[in-house]
């Protein structure tokens, strides 16, 4: 399961200097977990062969708990070994190498206490086994908050990240509701505070159906709970921006469990929405079994990606774009001339429209302005066009309100093979 990758510039952004320990540990244990990752890199980075038991032995008073290994060609792609040490604390090692030569070496420290197992402090070595930087969860009432970003000491604080937040107060915008299904999103910034689709006692609408708690706060944590992908933001301040007078739900997917799906797909119906915006996909199509059963027949417009992968989803399909159903739309990207984008999926079949979703302005989780490409920003200019027929007709049906859409494609001058079954919509902004 995945969120389909994006073609991102840098971006701009402010830092803060400051320095800062997991709000849960005092100065000397902060000393201690990182003097715990500082001895691993030292013992187990330049260990090509690195093994659970070597690293027991090379540590003492550690204790080999698992060892996983990804195969590779030749010596194993990436070992991860995890350790217990004393007081019930938890050290995890990842060695990540390419034909047996290191390319980065990762050490993780996960503290026990009456919540579990909880991430706490990460060290990132580089292939000459040099500490790089770090990472440092922070937490307020049992929760992640915070990510501090640190330098290769790993104390000094490069910048922070918000892993959670309450609700913003603001007002309900009134108009068509949108449900966002993303990685979900970083609804604290101001530019979504007065966006957000609220209940008759003004808290927002939405969820969070990774973790299952009333706040889908942006962040994909597949690659672990220190590297969050940042992908919901970026989608919705494109969606905001085009169609300034709708109202957004997000909801943070289920990757734990697909199955949740049907329980998404009902909630943004009973919360009112029209439109899912969904650019996100699998290649397993019992991932979206739930899914298909409870938006099968249902009064609403699904707008999915077609991916990034570069190929022809009829023939190698990817889900949720290549059901069958009647009420789903599936969109990529084409540069402004109505070429194909490099990497863009594409589908005589099972893609519907491509549109201009190339170098996009967006806004990400950080507040920060930049661009972005591929078929993930297809979807939320699609949606917002969805949107804007909506409000003027609101008792367009599901199948009408496609059929609209469908009907503003045009051939496109510079693609002559069949790459989408409607064509494309040069400016889906001319209403």
């Amino acid at each position: 399961m995945q969120r389909f990758p994006m073609r991102i510039p840098a971006l701009s952004f402010t830092l803060a200097a400051a320095i800062a320990l997991p709000a849960a540990a005092t100065a000397d244990d902060g000393r201690e977990r990182a003097n715990w990752l500082r001895l691993a890199v030292e013992r187990l980075c330049p260990e090509p062969g690195l093994s659970g038991l070597d690293a027991q032995a090379a540590l003492p008073g550690s204790w080999f708990l698992e060892e996983a290994r990804r195969p590779g060609t030749g010596p194993p792609r990436r070992i991860v070994v995890r350790l217990l040490l004393p007081g019930a604390d938890e050290l995890t090692v990842e060695r990540r190498q390419f034909g047996g030569r290191l390319r980065q070496f990762r050490v993780s420290y996960a503290v026990h206490d009456g919540a579990g197992v909880r991430p706490s402090l990460q060290a990132m070595a580089d292939g000459g086994c040099v500490v790089r930087a770090g990472r440092a969860i922070r937490t307020e009432g049992g929760a992640w908050r915070y990510l501090d970003q640190l330098e290769a000491d790993l104390e000094t604080l490069k910048w922070t990240e918000t892993l959670q937040a309450p609700w913003p107060a603001g007002t309900d915008p009134g108009g068509v509701r949108v449900a966002l299904v993303d990685t979900g999103l970083a609804y604290d910034l101001p530019l979504f505070r007065n966006r957000l689709a609220r209940d008759g006692e003004g808290m927002p609408l939405g969820y969070d159906y990774w973790d299952l708690d009333p706040w889908p706060y942006d962040g994909d944590v597949s690659r672990g709970p220190f590297l969050p992908i940042r992908h919901g933001t970026a989608v919705a301040s494109v969606l905001a921006r085009e169609a300034p007078e709708a109202a957004l739900i997000p909801f943070r997917y289920p990757r734990p469990d697909m199955s949740r799906m049907g329980d998404l797909v009902r909630r943004a119906a009973e919360a009112g929405a029209r439109i899912l915006a969904m650019p996100l996909g699998s290649r397993r199509p019992d991932d979206w079994r739930a899914f298909e059963d409870a938006l099968a027949n249902r009064d609403m417009l699904a707008v999915v990606s077609a991916g990034n992968d570069g190929r022809d989803i009829d023939r190698d399909p990817v889900f949720p774009a290549a059901l069958t159903l009647e009420n789903i739309l599936v969109a990529t990207s084409a540069d402004g001339f109505g070429r194909l984008a490099p990497g863009s999926n594409r589908g005589r079949e099972s893609v519907d429209v491509m549109l201009p979703a190339e170098n996009v302005e967006i806004v990400d989780f950080r507040g920060a302005s930049g661009t972005a490409s591929g078929s993930s920003y297809a979807v939320p200019r699609l949606a917002a066009l969805a949107a804007r027929l909506l409000a003027r007709e609101p008792g367009l049906s599901a199948a009408r309100l496609k059929a609209r859409i469908l009907a503003r494609a045009t051939p496109s001058p510079y693609e002559r093979e069949g790459a989408v079954a409607a064509g494309w919509i040069p400016d889906p902004l001319s209403d």
